[in-house]
C-alpha cells in the first residue's frame, strides 16, 4: 500500500453547545464532547483506509477548560500513527465563547481505530507517511501508546 501523508485524512469539525448536551449549571456533559471527539476520529480513519472503522481504545483524554452552553466546540483530528490494521488519531478541542471571540484549548485525546473488512475482520491500512521531524516524534511516541497499550491489554488478561 501506498503511504498517506497525515494531511489527506485531516479534519476540523465545529458545533454550538445545545442545552440538551448539558448539565443543569449549563456545562457540556463530557460523554457528549467524546462523542464528538469519536465521530472525528472516525471521519479521518475512514477517509485514510477507506474502510469500515471501530473505536479501540481512547487514551490520555485530558481536560483542560470547561465548555458551556452556545460556545463554539472545534474539534481537530488526525492520525499520527499507523499500525498494521489500527491507526491512532490525536483528537483536539478548542472551545470558543462566541459573545467575547476568545478560543482556549479545552482537551485532547488519542483514540486507536481499528480498520475492518467487509466480513469485521481486521484488515490492513495504508502507512502514514512521514513529512517532517515533529510527525516522526508524534508517530514514534504513539507507537509507543499503542504498545503500551497492547501489553497492559496482555496483562489484564493473564
Amino acid at each position: 500500500m501506498e503511504p498517506k501523508p497525515s494531511s489527506a485524512s485531516a479534519v476540523t469539525m465545529a458545533q454550538i453547545v445545545l442545552p440538551s448536551q448539558a448539565n443543569a449549571a449549563g456545562n457540556m456533559h463530557g460523554g457528549e464532547v467524546m462523542k464528538l471527539m469519536d465521530i472525528a476520529a472516525g471521519v479521518v480513519a475512514q477517509r485514510h483506509s477507506h474502510c469500515n472503522v471501530v473505536t479501540a481504545s481512547v487514551d490520555q483524554l485530558t481536560f483542560q477548560e470547561p465548555i458551556f452552553v452556545g460556545d463554539l466546540v472545534i474539534c481537530h483530528a488526525e492520525i499520527v500513527y499507523t499500525g498494521r490494521t489500527s491507526m491512532e488519531v490525536l483528537v483536539t478541542v478548542q472551545v470558543e465563547n462566541l459573545s467575547r471571540g476568545e478560543i482556549k484549548d479545552a482537551l485532547k485525546g488519542y483514540f486507536v481505530m481499528v480498520a475492518l473488512d467487509r466480513n469485521g475482520r481486521p484488515t490492513p491500512v495504508p502507512p502514514l507517511k512521514l513529512e517532517n521531524e515533529e510527525q516522526k516524534r508524534r508517530f514514534e511516541e504513539g507507537r509507543q501508546r499503542v504498545a503500551a497499550l497492547k501489553k497492559a491489554a496482555r496483562n489484564s488478561a493473564s
